[in-house]
This record gives C-alpha cells, sequence and structure tokens, in this order.
C-alpha cells in the first residue's frame, strides 16, 4: 500500500472511532511501528491529529482541535438537535451572528427558515451555504482563512467584528469547565469574543462531552450567555456551575 493511501486510511479510522492505536495499525497494514510511528508524526505535524501514548486521536486536548473536516462528519444527528434548539432563539428580521466550527455549519443550514435575516459570520461553509438564498443577507467577515478551522480569522477578521453589532450571537466551544468556556486557538477565541461583544445575547453551542474541560485560552465565563445548549445531560457539576451563572441549560432533544 501506497503512503498516501495508508494515511487516509487512518484518517478515516479516526473520524470513524476517535482513536487508533498504533499496534493495531501496524498489524493491519503489515509495516513496522517505526512506520506507523512516521505517519502519526506527519499527521500530527500537519494538525490532523493528536499522539497520545500507544496511538493516536482526534478529541481535543487543551492545546489541540480535530481538523474541521473531521468534525464535520461526526455526530450530524445530535449538531441538528441542537442547532434545531437554537434556532428556537432566531427571529424573522434579525441581525444574527455565526461562528466557527461545524454546529454552527448545520446551524447555518436552518437559517433560511427564519428568512429575512442578515447573518454576520467567519465560518466559510456558511458563508458558502447562505449567499445564495433569497431573503438572507450576508456579510461575510474577511480576514486569513485557516483551512483547520474552516474559518476566517486575524486583525481583519477582528477589525471588521469591532465595527458590527447583532441581536444575538452563537457560539461554539470544544471546552467548558470551572465556570468558563474554553478554546486552544488564540485567533479563533479572539474572534469568538469580538462576536460576544457586539452582540446583544449570546448562545453556547456545545457538546456535553466536552464539559468539564478546559482548554489553553478562556473565552468567557458561563454568565456571559442567556442559554447553554447541548445534546445531552451534563454532568452534576457543570449543571450547578450553569445554574450557578444564572444561564439557562437547554438540553436538545
Amino acid at each position: 500500500m501506497k503512503r498516501d493511501d495508508r494515511r487516509q486510511q487512518i484518517l478515516d479510522a479516526l473520524v470513524r472511532d476517535g482513536e487508533v492505536q498504533l499496534d493495531e495499525l501496524a498489524d493491519t497494514f503489515g509495516v513496522s511501528k517505526m512506520t506507523i510511528h512516521r505517519d502519526l508524526d506527519d499527521l500530527e505535524g500537519e494538525g490532523l491529529l493528536r499522539r497520545i501514548r500507544g496511538g493516536a486521536t482526534i478529541e481535543p486536548g487543551s492545546q489541540f482541535e480535530s481538523d474541521f473536516r473531521f468534525r464535520h462528519l461526526q455526530g450530524h444527528d445530535l449538531k441538528e438537535r441542537m442547532a434545531r434548539a437554537a434556532l428556537e432563539w432566531v427571529e424573522p428580521g434579525m441581525t444574527v451572528m455565526v461562528n466557527d466550527g461545524s454546529t454552527a455549519t448545520v446551524l447555518g443550514t436552518l437559517l433560511p427558515e427564519k428568512r429575512p435575516l442578515t447573518v454576520i459570520t467567519n465560518n466559510d461553509a456558511v458563508m458558502e451555504g447562505l449567499k445564495s438564498e433569497a431573503g438572507i443577507t450576508v456579510l461575510a467577515l474577511g480576514g486569513r482563512y485557516s483551512a483547520k478551522y474552516n474559518a476566517w480569522v486575524g486583525r481583519v477578521t477582528e477589525q471588521a467584528l469591532g465595527s458590527l453589532r447583532a441581536d444575538i450571537a452563537f457560539i461554539s466551544t470544544p471546552a467548558a469547565g470551572e465556570g468558563c468556556v474554553y478554546h486552544m486557538d488564540d485567533d479563533i477565541t479572539r474572534a469568538k469574543r469580538r462576536m460576544m461583544d457586539g452582540a446583544t445575547r449570546s448562545i453556547l453551542l456545545i457538546n456535553h462531552l466536552r464539559f468539564d474541560h478546559t482548554a489553553l485560552h478562556v473565552l468567557a465565563p458561563f454568565s456571559e450567555f442567556s442559554a447553554v445548549i447541548t445534546d445531552a445531560a451534563p454532568s452534576d457539576t457543570a449543571r450547578a456551575q450553569i445554574k450557578d451563572a444564572g444561564t439557562e441549560l437547554v438540553i436538545a432533544g
């Protein structure tokens, strides 16, 4: 098997299972462990996975988030439930901010149901999906394109957001704990922060497995969100933190 084909199969396995083991990969492909080590090292260097003891994962770490192309393929039904719950906060005529992320992308596909709307976004998939929709005015934020997040980030993005205001901002995150929301990427954190600063209210979208974790950068405390929308009940600790913050917890059914 060619190297590129082997690495693609490793990525496919990560999308399917979330984690791979070095020994199993060596047996599957009939190659040495050193060869698999090199494959995983190269893929980690491209930001596509995170090395762990005995293998690799695409699950988030304090300084790692998986590539958008992986996240986009995972858990679509759960994301759609969360997006449907988020849509309940949108009314025709609003100006809506939508950040990067695969759950936010699913929300973007539903927004035409609430037209007319003005949508401000740095999410390239949302821009592409809404740009031809009648009744939807898209304000596409420029900046530096990040393939990892399929989003536009950086100083140009932040300056544009500083001059815009919205009724509501939908913010997603890979980590929340200790009463706060986190992200591992500084550029992404700053863009989310600018959206929150420019919106009358902010709604957090988070998978229930991401509670009780932290990441490198603090985005905001739970108290800055009107609601936290998740796909299943979080831990008792997380529920207490959200309640103490005076924030509504919505479990998407």
